[in-house]
């Protein structure tokens, strides 16, 4: 899966691909929402994202990842440092071709608008007919 190979940290993982994800959600880890600490000053990273199963045959599927950044584990406010929409190319901003089990790579850093959010975590946001995606999702060092 893909050319670059990245090293997986297991505390860094935001999504262990044990079940479908069929609603919007945070995504999980052994069962629990999974939240990480960066710890202080500005991280710039890679979400790497394993897209092992993917519905798009009702061609109204849609999922869209967002990485979220905040500075208090509770979340209780927070930003989008990073983002990514899957799904039918129906339903796709700007039309993009239909997506397909693979690796994706999407670039961050934690720090935007002059703040730091060294706590994230990794939402799910699902739409159309029995929406079900698989996938395993860990951030990485950019190098």
């Amino acid at each position: 899966m893909g050319q670059r190979v990245y090293n997986q940290d297991l505390e860094l993982v935001l999504a262990d691909g044990a079940a479908a994800i069929t609603a919007s959600g945070v995504t999980q880890v052994g069962g629990n929402g999974a939240v990480k600490k960066m710890g202080p000053g500005r991280f710039e990273g890679v979400l790497i994202v394993d897209v092992s199963a993917i519905k798009i045959s009702a061609n109204d599927e849609i999922y869209t990842l967002l990485l979220q950044g905040s500075s208090a584990e509770a979340f209780s406010t927070h930003e989008t440092l990073a983002s990514l929409a899957l799904g039918a190319t129906e339903v796709r901003p700007g039309g993009a071709v239909d997506s397909v089990i693979g690796r994706y790579e999407i670039p961050f850093t934690t720090e935007q608008h002059d703040a730091v959010y060294d706590w994230l975590r990794l939402y799910v946001a699902t739409d159309g007919t029995s929406e079900s995606i698989t996938l395993k999702a860990w951030i990485a060092e950019r190098y």
